[in-house]
């Protein structure tokens, strides 16, 4: 009987155990005593329906805490609503709170959509209070006179609590910096007034409004280093000229391409007419004869005619004889 006793209290122990644990899970006292001792009131069922809607408790009171200490007006339902949709609780309530302690215009909706946008409220906040530097890397123009310069420029920017969303980040900022650097540069008529002034690049880029549409506010842009690169104009001249000399060059050996092709058809041609007068020729003895038979022609006739080849064979000989003297003379 006593045995049966024991194993039963020892059972509702045990059970008395895992209803406590259960409860303890499912109700999170110690947060819930912090809360009152910090006097924010919270009910117990508030904190058990966070539990069933899978919130993290801790992730929404500590936060609630800290707001309710730094004096802000926000509720439960505001930091759990922000929770659900996958919000940075904590670091909008430390936002709020670092704004509220510079005197910035914040409210919690427009905190927890720069948050949910995919920016770091407090970063823009700690921004707007100590502005942020952005160097540039160096950025090439070249003047007028043909003359690379080289600048590099550190831009001071205040982030913009009512751009920042929607507004562009600091690529942009970099972007449009780089593309004045370049057209101050390429307005200049020489280098050397570039070197000699610098902050007329800072003072033109400045003045054209590069930050709006931005999430940030310039406050100023100063030219950190200044450096003398290529002479783009000579090497685009020497370009220039080596591209005209093989232009005359292509252009040199195509007319010398139809000179010679037109030398081969002219030696053709001479061949063409030495091969029919060969050919004319070898038809003479045939007519001859022929004009012989046909009584065309007498026999004297034939003579003089043989007389005459003969005569003017002996004066082509004597001509290339007196000929070749001259060339001989001449040597």
């Amino acid at each position: 009987m006593v045995i049966g006793n024991t194993v039963l209290l020892i059972a509702a122990v045990i059970g008395v155990i895992i209803v406590l644990s259960i409860l303890l899970t499912l109700v999170p006292v110690a947060l819930w005593i912090s809360a009152l001792a910090a006097g924010v009131k919270i009910s117990i069922f508030t904190l058990v329906g966070m539990r069933l809607r899978r919130v993290i408790p801790s992730r929404v009171v500590n936060p609630l805490i800290k707001a309710s200490k730094a004096g802000l007006g926000l509720t439960i339902n505001q930091l759990e609503s922000h929770y659900l949709a996958g919000g940075n609780v904590d670091r909008v309530v430390n936002a709020l709170i670092a704004a509220h302690r510079a005197n910035i215009e914040l409210t919690f909706e427009r905190a927890a959509a720069i948050d949910l946008a995919g920016r770091d409220v407090l970063e823009a906040v700690q921004m707007s209070v100590n502005p942020k530097v952005i160097e540039t890397p160096f950025i090439a123009g070249v003047a007028m006179n043909g003359i690379e310069v080289k600048a590099k420029a550190r831009i001071t920017v205040r982030a913009n609590i009512d751009r920042l969303v929607g507004g562009a980040g600091e690529e942009t900022i970099v972007a449009r910096v780089g593309e004045g650097i370049v057209s101050t540069i390429g307005s200049s008529d020489h280098h050397k007034k570039v070197l000699e002034n610098p902050d007329m690049i800072s003072q033109t880029v400045l003045n054209k409004g590069l930050d709006s549409g931005t999430a940030f506010e310039i406050l100023s842009i100063d030219i950190a280093d200044v450096d003398i690169g290529k002479n783009i104009g000579a090497e685009l001249q020497t370009e220039q000229a080596e591209a005209d000399k093989n232009i005359a060059q292509a252009k040199a050996e195509e007319r010398r391409a139809m000179a010679v092709a037109k030398e081969q058809e002219m030696k053709a041609r001479v061949e063409e007419m030495r091969a029919k007068v060969v050919e004319a020729e070898a038809d003479v003895p045939l007519a001859m004869g022929e004009a012989l038979r046909a009584g065309n022609i007498g026999v004297m006739d034939y003579l003089n005619i043989q007389n005459l080849s003969a005569d003017t064979d002996m004066r082509d000989a004597i001509s290339g004889l007196g000929d070749k003297k001259k060339d001989h003379k001449q040597d």
